[in-house]
């Protein structure tokens, strides 16, 4: 599974795309996983799976789903965004793409 992490800048990603590693690796699944800034990961859409955007980028959600055609693109909850929970953000990717 490749996931395309977005948010303003990348960088409050960046601690939730290592949870999600650590928690695809506890679980022993492959899992590619980036954080980019919003402005970036328009242009890379297309070269994942599954797209999940930062609450702060909720307003561009339109603009995503646009680029990524048949590519899910989930909001992450606040509540799990802020807390960074990889496990949670890896079942809801898994979740969106088995539907």
């Amino acid at each position: 599974m490749k996931i395309l992490l977005a948010c303003s800048a990348g960088m409050s990603t960046s601690m939730l795309e290592k949870s999600i590693k650590d928690y695809a690796n506890s679980i022993n699944e492959v899992v590619d996983v980036i954080a980019k800034p919003s402005n970036e990961a328009r242009e890379v859409v297309k070269e994942y799976d599954i797209v999940l955007l930062g609450p702060q980028v909720k307003f561009m959600e339109n603009q995503f789903k646009q680029v990524a055609g048949n590519i899910p693109v989930i909001v992450i909850p606040p509540h799990i965004y802020a807390m960074a929970k990889g496990d949670e953000c890896y079942k809801l990717a898994k979740e969106a793409l088995s539907k």
